[in-house]
């Protein structure tokens, strides 16, 4: 009898390690190796996660995924999201992980060529779950961009370019929100101030830097750029400035000819003086620091490309000087 007591509790305290075991390998142990990005939607099943998290690491065991994914219904109540898998997690935690949504942020960036409703829109679609023609529909809705203190023919304003950590399932108001923060943040007292210096309120500011974008990427001249603009503001006369005529044409034209600044639109800054109702596209950071802190190059009024054709301009104070300037770099093209 005591032999089959003795053997009764060795059996049960084995059982027990073993249940014990099992609750530590589901709940605290890892069941990975490696590292995996799972991207779940609606329609995603336990099946297809598992078959993406062995594409992308080592299940350590795969049979004990499936009995946790079970015993948790993940079928049932998986959410969709960016849900980031790694060495340290056990199945139990990933199966928490999908069905209480606690994604992964995803690196979001607004940069480079930001001028037309299409090219935002898909920027933003390749990097979070949106829709293009979605976004491309919102930046044309007159009541959700109100929300944002813009319309849609002056919706650039409502974009701040910079990167930002956003859950793959945000919307578009989730990523104005961002943009919106980001840019009051830009906008301290002192730049306020700054803005006024120049004669400028914060919208016009963004105006400007969106036409000094137009006219160059290289930084080193930013300020003067805008120099020459504001110096022509004061003086009353025409911006004159090419890239509002290509943002008319939607940027199509390969070349503005002369038949091309006729345009009747108030952005056409070749018939219309002062600037635009708003801006042409969306200028980053420096840009607007460029407007903020320009270079009046002593009243400069013009500039063209240099003759170097390195995407460098040269400046001048008079019209004079300016067709020496023009000239100089035509008669490069020409040997070019």
């Amino acid at each position: 009898m005591k032999k089959i007591l003795a053997a009764l509790v060795f059996l049960l305290g084995a059982v027990a390690i073993l249940v014990s075991y099992n609750w530590l390998r589901d709940n605290k142990m890892s069941n990975f190796y490696g590292k995996a990005d799972l991207y779940v939607t609606e329609s995603t099943t336990p099946e297809d996660v598992i078959s993406s998290l062995k594409s992308q690491l080592k299940v350590l065991s795969e049979r004990r995924l499936r009995k946790v994914f079970k015993e948790k219904d993940v079928a049932k109540y998986i959410k969709p999201g960016h849900y980031r898998v790694g060495s340290s997690n056990s199945s139990v935690y990933v199966a928490r992980m999908l069905n209480n949504g606690w994604q992964t942020p995803v690196s979001f960036t607004l940069a480079g060529s930001l001028r037309s409703r299409e090219e935002i829109a898909r920027k933003i679609s390749r990097q979070i779950r949106l829709d293009s023609a979605a976004v491309y529909a919102a930046l044309e809705d007159s009541a959700f961009l109100a929300a944002y203190d813009t319309t849609p023919e002056t919706f650039y304003e409502a974009l701040f370019p910079a990167t930002y950590e956003m859950y793959w399932t945000a919307g578009l108001s989730d990523v104005l929100d961002r943009c919106r923060k980001a840019s009051d943040a830009f906008w301290t007292d002192e730049n306020l101030t700054k803005a006024a210096r120049v004669g400028l309120s914060r919208r016009q500011v963004i105006t400007l830097a969106s036409i000094v974008k137009g006219e160059s990427h290289y930084k080193p001249e930013l300020d003067k750029i805008a120099g020459v603009y504001l110096n022509r503001i004061a003086r009353g006369m025409l911006l004159q400035a090419d890239p509002t005529v290509a943002f008319c044409y939607d940027y199509k034209l390969k070349r503005i000819l002369f038949r091309h600044l006729e345009f009747d639109s108030p952005y056409n800054t070749y018939k219309y003086p002062g600037l635009p109702p708003g801006p042409i596209c969306v200028p980053d950071k420096e840009y607007l620091e460029a407007v903020l802190n320009p270079d009046y190059g002593g009243g400069n009024l013009y500039f063209c490309a240099s003759k170097n054709l390195d995407g460098t301009h040269v400046f001048a104070k008079t019209l004079e000087g300016h067709n020496r300037n023009a000239k100089a770099f035509q008669d490069a093209l020409d040997k070019k």
